[in-house]
């Protein structure tokens, strides 16, 4: 019974389709393409939306109590999604300037975004699209009808024909009707993915960092140098198996690297060997 009832409303559908003639196959490849387009959205926002933002955060709290931020990095790698991308280079200031930092996570955030909304604008577009398309088809197959009629007036015939005229306009509006809601699901996806981002940024927003170094040369001179620069809180030498000083810094007020510091001042190269970061 059912596979009856769906065999004649299948058939009905056909039979509508081959009916409402170019411009109906036009609306309805439009249709196709545009549902397909947004299931492989949604797809992808499933996938980036399976992690959350307090997850990750969560295991970097872990990592930096554990080996710091280094530690945290090979931790959150795993992820592949926008946030854990931002977080990242988030961890790596101390390696990098505070505005380099926030440079790259402005890219990173950049080509997330270009990621997430591709496809929207053409999906959009569809929708306005079809039930326009159905009106021009619906408004030629009337003129077409009552052109016809001029020749020869038949009631029948001009019914017929208004109804094959009104097929493209059904389709049209079948075809907005059927993408507008999934279009407005994607939309809140995005935003929902969006103040993640936001919210990760705020909570990478570290006020507080320790990181330890080696030089193997002119150890007063760095020490001198770290001192001077901006951002540096403390700087001290200290007897480590991996480490020779610790230097405390403030981020956010961190104008250079700390290894770009060391190299300017006093020529010489430096390898930070550990990293932790706090809010």
């Amino acid at each position: 019974m059912v596979l009856e009832v769906f065999y004649t409303g299948f058939n009905m559908i056909m039979d509508m389709l081959q009916s409402g003639g170019v411009i109906t196959y036009i609306i309805l490849l439009l249709g196709i393409y545009g549902f397909i387009t947004s299931i492989q959205k949604i797809l992808y926002l499933r996938r980036i939306n399976k992690i959350d933002t307090t997850e990750i955060m969560g295991t970097v709290t872990v990592s930096m109590e554990r080996g710091g931020a280094i530690e945290a990095l090979k931790n959150i790698s795993h992820y592949k999604n926008p946030i854990s991308k931002i977080i990242a280079e988030a961890l790596k200031i101390g390696y990098k300037n505070k505005t380099e930092v926030e440079e790259s996570m402005e890219q990173i955030f950049i080509v997330e975004m270009g990621k997430m909304t591709s496809g929207i604008r053409t999906l959009k577009t569809i929708i306005e699209l079809a039930p326009f398309l159905g009106l021009i088809g619906t408004v030629l197959g009337i003129w077409m009808t009552f052109k016809s009629l001029g020749v020869s007036p038949d009631m029948a015939t001009m019914a017929e024909g208004i109804y094959i005229a009104l097929i493209t306009t059904i389709t049209g509006l079948a075809v907005a009707i059927i993408l507008m809601p999934i279009h407005t699901y994607i939309k809140a996806q995005i935003q929902s993915e969006i103040d993640k981002i936001e919210l990760a940024t705020k909570m990478t927003n570290w006020s507080y960092g320790v990181i330890k170094i080696r030089v193997y040369d002119k150890i007063p001179c760095v020490i001198k140098a770290l001192q001077e620069a901006d951002g540096i809180v403390n700087v001290k030498e200290i007897a480590d198996p991996y480490s020779n000083i610790q230097i405390s810094f403030k981020p956010s007020m961190l104008e250079k690297s700390i290894s770009n510091i060391i190299l300017e001042k006093c020529d010489v190269k430096s390898e930070i060997t550990e990293s932790k970061l706090r809010q």
